[in-house]
């Protein structure tokens, strides 16, 4: 596996790759590498002959310093499941090299609408630090699919509609959540929760499949759902930001058109924010078992 901290010594690696015909997948992180990362250096292999990894925590999408400068920073245990997962490329440059003129002068990309519900109410400028970066890197990389997983999926709304509306010629392939034996979906995150914490976490993605098993058994007072699974979460000792349930390719609140919904949920558990999510098809004539994702 090769290391590269600039543009200029990745595009001179990628460019012999693309030359001799290979196809190139990109998988973009922040580091501190977990399992659900790993599925996705897995995913790349299966769809592509050359797989690039990026590290970089990005500060432009941090709303609160102190929690740039807490993001983990683990780069050789990193390297090590990299190199053992046969990533051939790994970029990791650092925020001058991103940021070359500052954040203040950086030109940056925008998603109206998908980027100012849910995680972006409350987190002003957000998605615009992820969309930025995101775009970034694809022009450095210039691959020809990407890979995310589907545990943030508002992130993933946003990073599609960016490339449709772009004309980025790049296949956006999302992957299933990965999670722990209980339910909980992995982050990074979950190292800060403490044990009686980490005891409850797995609530949300329980409260989370009950409030879809309601809505596929007939349920559609939606409302009554979301307020009845915010006060699930509140009683346990979470502190909800939102549990909403959403037209899954909008964002929007669920209309009669609506034929795949997202029940998506963010909230605090002592220091950390817990997100996750899950889909349910409307179509009638369709299996509910199947289409039923985690």
């Amino acid at each position: 596996m090769k290391t590269c901290t600039t543009t200029k010594q990745l595009r001179c690696q990628l460019n012999r790759e693309k030359l001799a015909g290979k196809r190139v997948a990109f998988v973009p992180t922040m580091g501190n590498l977990h399992e659900g990362h790993l599925q996705l250096v897995r995913k790349a292999k299966q769809v592509a002959d050359v797989v690039v990894v990026s590290i970089f925590v990005n500060p432009l999408q941090f709303n609160v310093q102190e929690d740039l400068n807490k993001y983990p920073r683990t780069l050789a245990a990193d390297k090590e499941k990299l190199f053992a997962e046969g990533a051939q490329y790994l970029f990791y440059p650092s925020v001058d090299e991103i940021y070359p003129e500052g954040m203040a002068q950086q030109t940056k990309v925008s998603v109206p609408e998908l980027s100012e519900t849910l995680c972006g109410a409350n987190r002003p400028g957000h998605f615009t630090g992820v969309a930025t970066v995101v775009a970034k890197l694809f022009n450095i990389v210039q691959p020809d699919t990407a890979i995310f997983g589907k545990k943030d999926y508002q992130q993933l709304s946003i990073i599609k509609k960016m490339v449709l509306d772009l004309c980025m010629p790049i296949e956006i392939i999302g992957i299933e959540t990965a999670r722990a034996e209980d339910g909980l979906a992995l982050s990074s995150r979950n190292g800060h929760l403490k044990p009686e914490e980490r005891h409850t976490a797995p609530l949300l993605h329980q409260t989370l499949q009950t409030c879809r098993e309601a809505i596929a058994c007939g349920y559609d007072s939606y409302l009554e759902l979301e307020q009845h699974a915010i006060e699930t979460l509140k009683n346990a000792g979470f502190q909800p930001d939102y549990f909403s349930i959403r037209d899954a390719y909008t964002l929007k609140e669920v209309t009669d058109d609506t034929e795949l919904i997202v029940i998506a949920a963010a909230a605090q558990l002592g220091m950390p924010r817990l997100i996750d999510n899950v889909t349910l098809n409307l179509n009638p004539n369709q299996d509910w078992g199947m289409l039923a994702t985690s």
